[in-house]
């Protein structure tokens, strides 16, 4: 059996949230990663550069591919270089082949507590905000977004998040087909994986249309309770529940960020599970 490992980076594998880390967690998941039969493929709000530069500095694998900026590039990874997939990218721009990012900028630009991203988060599909949260909260900043957008006749997609750590909301605005799960989905035709052979690990808001999805999925156990309880509700109602899996901790941290996503592979293709079992037996020696 094989398997295209789909994972968020950030409070996911990067152990960046306010909980603690299970013993030797992104070790083992690296080992796991090594395996031939795995296919890492890290899915990202962060672009190719810091995606990059969080593998460095938390010592994660290097994967094989990267759905980077909240799902607006694929890049595969080619004799130690990377390489964007242009079918993905023109896939995308069939929707704001008119549209040009300032059009929307401009449209915003009277919202109050909407800040515009830095340059490097920006690219021609992805329009990027930090949303101060004593002025918006999560329904007003969308329900605003949205009003200003509709004058521009085009469709988007708005994605919606917190930075724990800064207490900062995130809003990204996209193409419709620009989504993680829409580039997921591409990734696993364009590399003829069966469904079963693909698992996608996440941790927060807008890793959610791909937990509640026919996607095999997992929530790490660090993720918020108003997140796990809404995934919960909504696999229920679109009736996902076999392919949603919530990690626990059933030792000290082992529902936590990579951990949990191994749990999580465990579950759903248990052929995998000796092999990680061997390697966590191995920490508690």
């Amino acid at each position: 059996m094989r398997l295209l490992l789909c994972t968020d980076m950030d409070r996911t594998v990067i152990p960046n949230g306010m909980q603690t880390e299970a013993k030797n967690a992104r070790a083992d998941f690296t080992q796991f990663c090594a395996l031939p039969s795995v296919t890492l493929a890290y899915v990202t709000g962060r672009h190719l550069g810091l995606m990059q530069q969080a593998v460095d500095e938390y010592h994660l694998p290097q994967a094989d591919y990267a759905i980077t900026d909240v799902g607006t590039r694929i890049y595969q990874q080619k004799d130690s270089q990377w390489h964007s997939i242009e079918a993905w990218e023109t896939e995308i721009d069939l929707d704001w082949r008119i549209l040009k990012p300032a059009q929307i900028q401009s449209s915003l630009n009277d919202i109050a507590g909407l800040s515009l991203q830095e340059p490097e988060k920006q690219n021609p599909h992805k329009i990027s905000y930090y949303v101060d949260l004593n002025q918006l909260n999560e329904q007003a900043c969308l329900n605003l977004v949205q009003k200003h957008l509709d004058s521009l006749a085009v469709q988007t997609n708005l994605i919606w998040s917190i930075d724990e750590t800064t207490n900062t909301g995130l809003l990204d605005i996209l193409p419709p087909r620009a989504n993680k799960l829409h580039a997921i989905n591409f990734l696993q035709h364009y590399l003829n994986y069966a469904e079963q052979e693909v698992v996608f690990a996440g941790d927060s808001g807008n890793d959610l249309e791909v937990l509640i999805s026919s996607v095999q999925s997992v929530l790490v156990a660090n993720a918020t309770e108003e997140l796990k309880a809404q995934a919960l509700s909504l696999v229920t109602k679109r009736k996902t529940t076999s392919q949603f899996y919530q990690a626990i901790n059933a030792t000290e941290n082992s529902g936590h960020y990579s951990a949990g996503v191994l749990q999580g592979v465990s579950h759903f293709l248990p052929e995998f599970k000796p092999y990680i079992h061997t390697l966590q037996k191995k920490d508690h020696q």
